[in-house]
């Protein structure tokens, strides 16, 4: 069963957070943010599966690797992603930039070849908050990029990687506008996510989302 979700929306001057684990790991909407490292495909439909709603998955239509049905149905139904095949790398980004100035989806995740830089990522803020006001609801923007990442400006960079053992991983905050880099050992149970922060031993599990008013 999936976990419950509460969302809730307030002024964009404070705008409401999709919190992976109660009081941590929160995710500003109606701004971008980045996802790097080896497990960032996996941080991405954890993220997806804490929201409500249809996905679009922006990629570039020429690369080999992409996500299968099969390795995805752990997480999220499949039937929730609506991929778009971009042509050109200058094209993923004025995708998702479109994609959130119409506030049609909560989620617009985007895998790019590179880490862009500031003028591109405070478009995609403007249009996220855009896209709050006119749509349906207040978007969220997550960047895939390679390696440790490096987008100039996004809210928040989260870097993921594999630990030893089956569904487990190591997630870090790299960087975020008012909080301090930390890490937790992630482990997907039973359809949920779970952080334990690595330097206490008790264990929260993310059983629900909910935006703080």
């Amino acid at each position: 069963m999936m976990p419950s979700i509460t969302l809730s929306r307030r002024p964009l001057r404070v705008p409401a957070a999709v919190t992976l684990c109660p009081a941590q790991a929160e995710l500003v909407l109606g701004r971008a943010h980045e996802a790097c490292g080896p497990a960032r495909h996996v941080f991405a439909m954890a993220l997806a599966a804490r929201m409500q709603g249809p996905v679009i998955w922006v990629r570039l239509g020429w690369q080999t690797e992409k996500l299968h049905a099969d390795g995805m149905r752990a997480y999220i139904n499949p039937a929730r992603l609506l991929f778009v095949d971009a042509r050109r790398p200058e094209d993923l980004l004025w995708t998702v930039e479109e994609t959130l100035r119409t506030g049609a989806v909560p989620l617009v995740v985007a895998e790019l070849p590179e880490p862009p830089s500031l003028t591109p990522i405070r478009r995609l803020h403007l249009a996220a908050e855009t896209g709050g006001k006119t749509g349906s609801t207040l978007p969220l923007a997550l960047l895939l990029t390679p390696a440790d990442g490096g987008a100039q400006g996004v809210e928040t960079r989260w870097h993921m990687a594999p630990r030893a053992g089956q569904s487990r991983w190591t997630l870090t905050r790299l960087r975020a506008r008012m909080e301090m880099p930390k890490s937790w050992a992630a482990d997907w149970v039973a359809g949920q996510l779970t952080l334990q922060d690595m330097h206490k031993p008790e264990t929260q599990t993310a059983s629900t989302l909910y935006a703080t008013v």
